[in-house]
């Protein structure tokens, strides 16, 4: 944040151009502050672009006359010449497209950007939810998962093309105001879990003023504005205002791998997906899996109005979701895992269309204070509105899309609920993880037995040993004893027999 030390002029002309654009209210109490108060507020409005708070408002408004009136005829299923699938591939493809993946890997052309923002609030918790442990047998988190998962691609690259230096994904965080610190701190704790420092770079998404429901900042305080972060599509200014953009084009990098840090099983840098996306020169690719069935509660990808975009699950009628091609699948059947491969072009011009983006308002119960009375009050109804933009909302700008589809018990399970819900909650997200490896070593011909005649039969692989499942070759033919831990391939020796 800006830290201006103030002159009365310089508070004059920021009141008038809060005043120009409708919001001078946000000035009432000034008179009543201390001298430290008027420094930190006016310090915060400094840095808050009023006339764009007002374009998003009115924009986010229009969106919601639009959706209104939009008709099911403006919705298309997705071409099948932009889709593709793991689970018909044929494995030269598959190989193709690793071998592509990986050589651009190696050339130090790919990143991967994680959005991190969240807190674990609905799982009980409120740090970070890359720090959650979902209870794996090893006790690691999520950020520990997707960290190891970069070192293994990084020597899976490496050792395919024989490559002499060091290679290296450089992994951009995105945190939120209460996640950063938290975050920063515990990567120090973990000592970056083994990753080079100077190649996690850690950059905070934007914030927004909450309004009420006629377009008014609201203030929390009498000398400070109520804000909510800008949702995950509020990535796309962080990467340029943060210097990410930069920082990318300094590298070299050509692909940015961007996904979501509640999905344990995500496939960090994914060959595979790198690959694909390149090979088909796309400027945007997109992950989805199928739809478990017609009514599931998921954004499904499709054309709307002619241009790629999410059709929300609020959005789809009964008629659409249960629509079916001549082949007998869903027609609508793509759904939606916040999984995305960026170009570093396409990245760098978002800015040309961003006042275009389509901003989603949430009304909220927004503890505010009164301009009146001066009394903080706490709503038992919503009052006022969050304002936010999807990661998603830039597929119309796409010159090329193209959409990967991939099996959700390998590549999908996200930490959402609290614990004991049953679905999509941290015993699932578990039971997700050991079930893969438990595929992983039976895939590569091994059994799993349980010690001393026990029912247990949970395996842990890490990823430092077996990305996807490769590299597992010395189990063929021999029983693993469960449960276990497998941290190395002298831990899966001391089991085999």
């Amino acid at each position: 944040m800006t830290q201006t030390i103030f002159t009365e002029s310089d508070v004059a002309t920021l009141r008038s151009n809060f005043d120009s654009a409708g919001q001078g209210h946000v000035f009432n109490f000034w008179d009543t502050l201390t001298s430290e108060q008027k420094q930190v507020f006016y310090n915060q409005l400094v840095d808050l672009d009023v006339g764009r708070v007002n374009q998003i408002y009115d924009t986010a408004v229009k969106g919601v006359s639009a959706s209104v009136s939009a008709q099911s005829s403006s919705v298309e299923p997705l071409p099948t010449d932009v889709t593709d699938s793991v689970l018909t591939a044929d494995a030269s493809k598959l190989e193709e497209w690793t071998t592509l993946g990986l050589k651009l890997i190696a050339e130090g052309k790919v990143a991967v950007i994680l959005m991190a923002g969240g807190q674990g609030t609905r799982l009980g918790s409120s740090a970070p939810k890359g720090c959650y442990d979902i209870n794996l047998p090893s006790g690691k988190t999520l950020f520990q998962l997707q960290a190891e998962r970069i070192l293994k691609v990084q020597e899976l690259a490496r050792a395919r093309f024989q490559v002499k230096e060091k290679v290296v994904v450089p992994w951009y965080i995105m945190t939120s105001g209460p996640t950063n610190a938290p975050t920063l701190s515990f990567f120090e704790k973990n000592n970056y879990f083994g990753l080079d420092k100077s190649n996690v770079i850690f950059f905070e998404q934007g914030t927004l003023p909450c309004l009420t429901m006629d377009g008014k900042i609201l203030l929390e305080e009498k000398g400070k504005v109520a804000i909510a972060p800008d949702g995950n599509g509020g990535i796309y200014r962080a990467l340029h205002s943060k210097g990410v953009i930069a920082s990318l084009k300094e590298r070299g990098i050509l692909y940015s791998h961007c996904y979501c840090v509640d999905n344990c099983l995500a496939r960090v840098a994914d060959p595979v997906f790198v690959g694909y996306t390149a090979s088909k020169k796309s400027d945007c690719g997109v992950k989805v899996v199928g739809k478990s069935q017609p009514e599931e509660p998921v954004g499904v990808v499709c054309l709307k109005d002619k241009k790629y975009g999410v059709l929300e699950y609020s959005e789809i009628s009964k008629e659409l979701s249960e629509m079916r091609r001549p082949d007998g699948t869903l027609a609508f059947n793509a759904a939606n895992i916040v999984n995305h491969l960026f170009s570093t072009a396409f990245l760098e011009r978002v800015p040309d269309f961003a006042h275009e983006l389509e901003y989603h308002i949430a009304k909220k119960k927004i503890k505010h204070t009164d301009l009146e009375s001066g009394e903080q009050v706490s709503p038992k109804a919503p009052n006022g509105m969050k304002m936010e933009c999807f990661v998603f909302d830039v597929f119309p700008y796409a010159h090329n899309l193209s959409v990967l589809e991939v099996a959700r018990k390998e590549e999908f399970s996200p930490l959402k609920n609290a614990p004991g819900s049953g679905v999509d909650c941290p015993e699932t997200s578990r039971h997700d993880i050991l079930s893969q490896q438990s595929r992983f070593i039976q895939a590569a011909g091994g059994k799993i037995s349980a010690k001393d005649g026990g029912e247990s039969l949970e395996i842990e692989v890490s990823p430092l040993v077996s990305y996807a499942g490769e590299g597992l070759e010395c189990v063929n033919g021999k029983s693993i004893l469960s449960p276990a831990v497998i941290e190395t391939l002298e831990d899966l020796n001391k089991i085999m027999s």
